[in-house]
């Protein structure tokens, strides 16, 4: 069943429970998802990458956002952002552990030949592709740092 579908038989299923919450983050994802398919250019059809990066864009806002209500105190937003982060991160495939981040990260080190912190970009070029949709890229770049530092 592909995410869409998902999202829609999930959608009805928030509408009939009036959970507000749920039905809000699964509205924002099939907007993302239908403005991924209507874009100029495009086939109509997502793959799997392309679904997984817009899960991930909409996790990440919702983390900044909740970063941002944490620095002004604003506890009743704050709340509302990790449950609308919890729902999204239902759809997402399991993070990566950091013991599995810093196995595939020194296995990629090694293939690229990378030895000094200034290989930072040819690493990341590689990881980021390898990696993507396992883990979140701030968890790359840190661990690559430490690795190469």
């Amino acid at each position: 069943m592909s995410l869409k579908t998902q999202i829609d038989a999930d959608i009805k299923a928030a509408m009939l429970a009036k959970d507000s919450v749920r039905l809000l983050a699964l509205r924002d994802i099939k907007k993302g998802i239908l403005l991924e398919e209507t874009k100029s250019g495009g086939t109509g059809e997502l793959t799997e990458a392309d679904e997984m990066k817009i899960l991930q864009k909409a996790v990440k806002q919702r983390k900044d956002s909740a970063e941002i209500y944490k620095t002004q105190n604003r506890e009743d937003l704050l709340v509302k952002e990790e449950a609308e982060i919890a729902v999204i991160e239902a759809y997402l495939p399991k993070a990566m552990s950091e013991y599995e981040l810093k196995a595939a990260l020194q296995e990629i080190i090694a293939k690229v030949g990378a030895s000094a912190p200034s290989d930072m970009g040819k690493v990341m070029g590689v990881a980021t592709k390898e990696l993507a949709g396992k883990t979140d890229g701030k968890a790359i770049s840190a661990m690559v740092k430490q690795l190469l530092a």
